[in-house]
């Protein structure tokens, strides 16, 4: 896979996306989105089966959500020294606000018509003292817009999280956004857009090494 930090021609742009590995224990069951919580230990090895796979990769930049479990993973590549990770809070989850490491059964008593409402439409449930979808959807394609301008005709890497990822393929994809949980996104997995021009191309998505390459 060394090849993906290879542009080809006519390719102005490359955003490789990975999904940070399995959390730890504590978020299991729970809300997490600002939630600082690490990888679990078969996390830590999701990760490093990707980066085994990226070896001889020599990406522009490696960037990563401030959440340990994506600045973790985006170390655990091995593709640069941790402290090279430049880390950018749009590409942050989802924050939930109240929700906040509650397991899915206590917001539903506590918050039965908030949860009701998620659970209706989740793309236009704004989180009590938390944030809406739509708001964290314009932070992160903020942030890609700039990861374009900034990196022409290079190849980087976003390690964050499975909400952020599917924001940025359902706007490659010109998706509605009612549809974007119809996009997978397995822990430690890849994804990969190439720009051509203000074209961009999903080249894969939800990729992980027990997939043929």
């Amino acid at each position: 896979m060394s090849t993906l930090t290879a542009l080809p021609p006519g390719v102005t742009h490359r955003l490789v996306l990975l999904r940070h590995g399995e959390p730890s224990e504590r978020a299991r069951g729970r809300c997490y989105g600002k939630l600082d919580v690490g990888l679990s230990e078969a996390g830590r090895a999701q990760v490093r089966a990707v980066g085994a796979r990226l070896a001889g990769s020599s990406f522009a930049s490696i960037y990563a959500s401030p959440r340990v479990r994506a600045r973790e993973s985006a170390a655990l590549l091995g593709l640069c020294p941790p402290e090279a990770v430049r880390v950018d809070p749009r590409f942050s989850e989802l924050d939930f606000g109240e929700f906040e490491g509650l397991r899915y059964e206590e917001v539903e008593a506590r918050y039965p018509e908030a949860y009701a409402e998620w659970m209706r439409s989740p793309t236009t449930m704004r989180f009590p003292k938390g944030e809406s979808f739509a708001q964290m959807q314009a932070r992160v394609l903020a942030g890609v817009a700039e990861l374009r301008e900034r990196h022409a005709g290079e190849a980087v890497l976003l390690a964050s999280h499975g909400g952020v990822g599917r924001i940025i393929l359902a706007a490659a994809l010109a998706m509605a956004d009612a549809d974007i949980f119809r996009i997978g996104q397995d822990y430690a997995n890849l994804s990969w857009i190439d720009l051509y021009g203000d074209t961009p191309i999903v080249r894969a998505l939800n990729w992980t090494p027990d997939q043929p390459q």
